[in-house]
Order: C-alpha cells, then sequence, then structure tokens
C-alpha cells in the first residue's frame, strides 16, 4: 500500500450529518476545531452554524467551508440532512484560509456539486485499482468548483466588524491555549481588551459568553478524550488544564448531568 493510500484511507473522508448526529447533539453542536478542514453541504432542513465566533443561518443547498484550526459547532435535528467532508491536509487544489459559507441558489450548479460528491464517495467506498489516488483527484476537482463557486456565488453572510473581528480572535487563541489554564481575563489581556468587552461581543456575534465558549471547547475535548481513550481521568484533567481529578468531574458533571466516568460507559 503506497504512503497516498494510506493518507487516503485516514483523513479524506466523507459522512452523512445523520450518521454524524447519531454520536449525540454534543457532537456537532458543541464548540470544536480539527487540525484538518471541513466541507460541509446541507441538502435539506435548516439550523445555525457557529463558526470562529459567529452564529448565522444556513438551510438546504448551503455548502459551508471550515478551514483547520477553526471553532465551530451547528445545530442539527432529525429534518437536517447533508454530508461533511473532510478534506485531508495534503489535498490538491486551492482551498482558502477563511470561513466562507454559500448559498447555491442554481439548480443545474446543485447538481453539479452532487454529481461531484457521488464520484468521491464511489471513490471512497472502492476497492478498485488506485482508488485512493482517484479519490485525491475527485477531492481537487471539488476544489475548483468551490473557487468558481466562490466568484460566481459569493459569501454574503460573512459579517466584517468589530465584534465579528474579536470573537474570530478569541477562538484563535482559544484553540493555542485551551489545555492551559489560562481564563477568560487572560484572553481578553492578550487581546487587549477587557472580560466584560469580549463577552459582551461574543454575545453580539453568537450568543454566547467569552467564558461559556471556552467551556465548551473544553468539554468537547474531555468528552472525546474520554471516548476514545484509556487514559486515566486524572491524567485528561492535568491535560485539560484542571488542577485535580476532583474539579474536574465536578465541573464535567456539571455541564453533562453525568460523572466522566458514567459518559465513558457509554463507548
Amino acid at each position: 500500500m503506497s504512503a497516498l493510500e494510506i493518507d487516503h484511507k485516514t483523513h479524506l473522508k466523507m459522512m452523512s450529518i445523520a450518521t454524524l448526529s447519531q454520536r449525540g447533539r454534543w457532537y456537532t453542536e458543541a464548540m470544536r476545531s480539527y487540525s484538518t478542514a471541513r466541507l460541509i453541504w446541507i441538502t435539506r432542513g435548516q439550523g445555525r452554524i457557529t463558526i470562529a465566533g459567529t452564529t448565522r443561518g444556513y438551510g438546504p443547498n448551503n455548502l459551508i467551508y471550515v478551514p483547520a484550526n477553526t471553532m465551530h459547532g451547528f445545530e442539527t435535528s432529525a429534518h437536517v440532512q447533508g454530508q461533511i467532508i473532510t478534506l485531508p491536509s495534503y489535498a490538491t487544489g486551492v482551498w482558502p484560509n477563511q470561513p466562507v459559507h454559500i448559498r447555491l441558489r442554481d439548480v443545474r450548479v446543485q447538481g453539479e456539486l452532487s454529481g461531484l460528491l457521488e464520484n468521491l464517495q464511489r471513490e471512497l467506498i472502492s476497492d478498485r485499482l488506485a482508488a485512493a489516488e482517484a479519490a485525491e483527484y475527485h477531492a481537487a476537482l471539488l476544489s475548483v468548483f468551490f473557487a468558481r463557486q466562490q466568484i460566481e456565488a459569493p459569501d454574503t453572510t460573512q459579517p466584517d466588524t468589530a465584534s465579528a473581528r474579536l470573537a474570530s480572535a478569541f477562538t484563535s487563541l482559544i484553540e493555542s491555549d485551551f489545555k492551559s489554564t489560562k481564563t477568560v481575563a487572560d484572553y481578553a489581556s492578550d487581546l487587549g481588551v477587557t472580560p466584560t468587552h469580549l463577552t459582551r461581543c461574543c454575545k453580539q456575534t453568537c450568543g454566547r459568553s467569552a467564558l461559556s465558549i471556552l467551556n465548551e471547547r473544553i468539554l468537547f475535548e474531555a468528552r472525546l478524550q474520554l471516548l476514545q481513550s484509556r487514559k486515566p481521568i486524572k491524567d485528561i484533567a492535568d491535560e485539560l488544564g484542571f488542577s485535580s481529578a476532583a474539579y474536574f468531574t465536578r465541573a464535567f458533571q456539571e455541564q453533562t448531568g453525568q460523572t466522566p466516568t458514567e459518559f465513558r460507559k457509554l463507548r
């Protein structure tokens, strides 16, 4: 097996939103980020998505790009359908460095995208010769489609306000330091504002306080560690900046209604 095939099997993925939602609402709604980019294609339903500290609505035929290491989370329900494509770090093509939210209104364009995704999915599940290479080429075609749509149907949903820029900077700092013991006051100091002003701006852009955003990010990581590893709870608490396992357990239970041990039994 070539290195390309190994990377393909590990990083280039496609999953339905319905499948992802089965893991629990927290798995899609809580603030998180990934080391690789995500492309979200909504085909049915509506809700709200928060990217880099700003919340906006989404609906059918919305194509949303989330860059790597960008905090985000989105509402889902039984009525929401679509797909999430995990784009590998080696993906061929030009993808933007900023979030993009495009509403595809042209039926022909919607059909073109559906065809691209069907071809990509076919190769992802194929055992045929060079399926990994074919999947990468289809991902490159997808990037060309996306670049064209940025010109033909530009993103008009990304606000460019002082509050939005501050919230985005705050979420970026969290991604770098959320495993430390830094408080909202520390982050505010790094950004040159007061904690009160930071919280006010976050509430304006996404309806959450600065503390809520920080806690959501830490809690998402805690849940992943509990479900995907066998690390002792004390080690997880240490890694996430809690002063003790008891404090971590108390904070986790306050937010989820379960102790870390009870939550881990769900795996």
